[in-house]
């Protein structure tokens, strides 16, 4: 449960951090070859989220490999995606992994992953990523900090654990063209880890009240937009658990006024790709598959090539129509995505086809997937 006296701190904190971000990212200079932002300019903006990067031992043999076996090079892996990713307004991505140090890297159980994951991310496109996750405290305070020191270094923002108590009550928000855009993170789980006794903090777990006092603060600290990522559902199951369900439910329904407190939910998690749907007028995607991963073995010890397979996705916003009301999500689209575990690299599925190769049953099985919960309905599209 969060305190009042919580929630004033955060409103103060996040008022600071929404200025030095957009400051921030008014004054970068643009990044060599990077597409120009989306043609929305003053009328709005372009959001693009994808699922969990997952490091296994083979994918950081691989980004050695590219590497020229020296260092580690992951931009390669990610280059099939920076066409949808690039040009957003914001783009977010799932760090579900740790960062490692002096060479000492390893995947799963623990998982431990070069810290030039962070380039790599960065190099696509994106601005920031949820870090809250089942492997958050894999290496304790340490991982976290190498973490998000790494994400720093690389100018990709985070979300969702934290080196610092102030940091963690300090809200991240993104620059999206015209509008301020929150970032929370939160995880139901951290294994079988525990968090350290003297820094609670360290790691956002699912909390309904914690979510929507955050939610809140933020918006009356002048966030725009309200994202919340969520690391939450059922391994392998494409179908959501009731859990996240109820959950999805009891947020979107969730306003201050006539206004909603959350205004998109990004699940990650599950490994395969779950359903998009419309909840009480607002987008929820309850799993967007793993976007990076090694080859993937389900719960009965089969291979499953599920878990490599996975959406980008896409929501345009539009500005409110009066002043003080919402920013609608005016076109919300899905790209189907796959890694190679051969090429070690993320295909977009739709280019792909375009070019020839035959990957239309593990395309339109995704979409299946993505429009199990009637999305189409409600006006989601598969975009490019």
């Amino acid at each position: 449960m969060i305190t009042r006296s919580r929630q004033v701190a955060l409103a103060l904190t996040v008022v600071l951090a929404a200025g030095a971000a957009c400051q921030a990212r008014d004054q970068r200079p643009p990044e060599p070859g990077r597409p120009a932002p989306s043609a929305t300019g003053h009328r709005g903006f372009t959001l693009v989220a994808s699922g969990d990067v997952l490091p296994h031992s083979s994918i950081i043999e691989r980004a050695r490999y590219d590497a020229g076996g020296t260092g580690y090079d992951f931009r390669p892996m990610l280059s099939g995606v920076r066409s949808v990713v690039a040009p957003a307004d914001v783009a977010l991505c799932h760090m579900e992994t740790v960062y490692g140090a002096g060479g000492d890297y390893t995947g799963y159980p623990l998982f431990q992953s070069p810290p030039e994951v962070a380039r790599g991310l960065a190099d696509t496109g994106y601005d920031g990523c949820s870090t809250a996750s089942h492997h958050t405290l894999d290496d304790g305070a340490e991982g976290i900090r190498r973490t998000l020191d790494a994400l720093d270094h690389a100018g990709v923002r985070h979300a969702g654990s934290a080196r610092t108590e102030r940091e963690a009550r300090t809200v991240t928000v993104l620059r999206a063209g015209p509008a301020r855009v929150a970032h929370l993170a939160h995880t139901d789980g951290i294994n079988d880890h525990q968090l350290p006794p003297d820094r609670p903090w360290a790691v956002d777990l699912i909390d309904e009240a914690w979510i929507v006092a955050d939610a809140r603060a933020a918006r009356e600290a002048g966030a725009d937009v309200v994202v919340v990522s969520l690391h939450w559902g059922t391994e392998w199951q494409e179908a959501p658990d009731e859990r996240q369900i109820a959950l999805a439910r009891s947020l979107t329904a969730s306003h201050t006024g006539s206004r909603p407190d959350i205004d998109l939910i990004l699940g990650t998690h599950a490994h395969v790709p779950q359903a998009y749907e419309k909840v009480n007028g607002t987008w929820v995607v309850y799993g967007m598959g793993d976007q990076i991963a090694g080859e993937m073995t389900n719960h009965e010890g089969v291979q499953d090539p599920r878990g490599n397979q996975s959406t980008l996705g896409r929501f345009t916003f539009s500005p409110p129509s009066r002043p003080g009301g919402r920013w609608e999500v005016t076109r919300a689209e899905f790209v189907p995505q796959l890694f190679d575990v051969d090429a070690g690299r993320a295909v977009n599925l739709n280019q792909a086809l375009a070019r020839g190769a035959e990957v239309r049953a593990v395309r339109d099985r995704i979409r299946d997937v993505v429009l199990s919960r009637g999305a189409a309905q409600d006006g989601l599209v598969m975009g490019e």
